[in-house]
């Protein structure tokens, strides 16, 4: 599992490995890292060398004191940060609004047709990418052109998929 950490104002690509490894921006680490008894203590053992760090959840973040540092960590799946991210841009609302595939993926269905009238927040198509299901909404009130895809279609990130006026 892919996530991407927010700590301040960097970024971090976490990706969770198998056999107890952790890449963190493409560096492996090996990890164990526990809960101690039923606080918000862990244990975390790193390459070998014990750490403990007091890490709760506050409102959509992590607060964490590692190392006697205390910093706030936003955590989301990197599929979540690139559909949020790719439905949170402004959108006009008269003109034509394209709607790209936010990651490579296979179109599962297409529950609405070229020249539909549809209302924001409306599932235009579901993508599968990942093993997961994800349903891509239209940002606006609009009219539906030039549908570009079907069900079974394999789709590149960025690809447009269909039209809204």
């Amino acid at each position: 599992m892919r996530y991407i950490t927010t700590i301040g104002e960097r970024e971090y690509l976490v990706e969770v490995l198998d056999d107890g490894q952790v890449a963190v921006d493409g560096q492996v680490f090996q990890v164990d890292f526990a809960s101690v008894g039923e606080q918000q203590v862990f244990s975390l053992l790193l390459d070998g060398e014990s750490h403990e760090a007091f890490v709760y959840p506050a409102g959509s973040a992590w607060q964490v004191l590692f190392q006697g540092r205390s910093f706030e960590a936003f955590v989301e799946e990197e599929m979540e940060k690139k559909l949020r991210l790719a439905s949170s841009g402004k959108v006009s609302q008269t003109a034509e609004y394209r709607l790209k595939a936010p990651m490579p993926g296979l179109v599962v269905s297409v529950p609405v047709e070229d020249g539909q009238t549809v209302s924001k927040g409306e599932v235009l198509v579901v993508l599968e990418s990942m093993k997961m299901q994800n349903e891509l909404k239209a940002p606006r009130d609009g009219q539906v052109t030039r549908l570009r895809v079907k069900p079974g279609d394999e789709v590149e990130q960025q690809q447009v998929l269909l039209m809204l006026v």
